[in-house]
């Protein structure tokens, strides 16, 4: 793209010339892969070249953004166009088949939908699946009813909190008296 400043307006974008707009020149372009260039490729999402390649690190890459639910994403698509939840689970796709380590996440849903929630929950459960540790602090219902194990911090936040007020399974802390979160999961 052709980008030209128009000073008070907005920026003008404007195809290459040369190529057209598809980022490589025609000699590039000649080589192909099951009959697509390069630029092709580009334009796909994620779940149309799930469609298309066949080698073994590609799909295996490929298949951790579908499985974080990242499968409209563009492969071309600039970063600077992703929001923040879109460039958590992409981070979160690069560590999805992973074994062995230890995940610490502070707040994940902070600022994320109700479907992205959903979906990060599955790729927490696979990093789980997998053999990993994952800690996660997080004040969502929906995260703390699927967790295998809650230290409920308090009685309040901040200098009024740093007790804690329970240790157990979600089940268990339905019954805990002392702790606020129990009061909510019970209602």
């Amino acid at each position: 793209m052709i980008y030209t400043d128009l000073a008070f307006l907005n920026e003008a974008k404007t195809p290459c010339e040369v190529c057209g707009g598809k980022r490589f020149k025609d000699e590039v372009l000649a080589y192909k892969l099951n009959g697509k260039s390069i630029s092709d490729v580009l334009a796909m999402n994620v779940g149309q070249a799930l469609e298309l390649f066949e080698i073994k690190e590609v799909v295996k890459k490929l298949q951790a953004m579908s499985d974080v639910g990242l499968d409209y994403i563009g492969l071309g698509q600039p970063l600077s166009t992703l929001s923040g939840g879109e460039c958590q689970r992409i981070k979160l796709a690069s560590e999805l088949h992973k074994k062995g380590s230890i995940y610490i996440m502070d707040e994940p849903t902070t600022g994320l939908h109700m479907s992205d929630i959903g979906h990060l929950m599955e790729v927490i459960d696979c990093l789980v699946d997998t053999g990993n540790t994952v800690v996660v602090i997080e004040h969502n219902l929906h995260v703390i009813r699927n967790a295998d194990w809650i230290i409920d911090m308090g009685p309040e936040g901040g200098s009024k909190g740093g007790q804690v007020m329970f240790e157990g399974t979600p089940k268990e802390l339905l019954k805990a008296k002392q702790s606020l979160t129990s009061a909510y999961l019970r209602n």
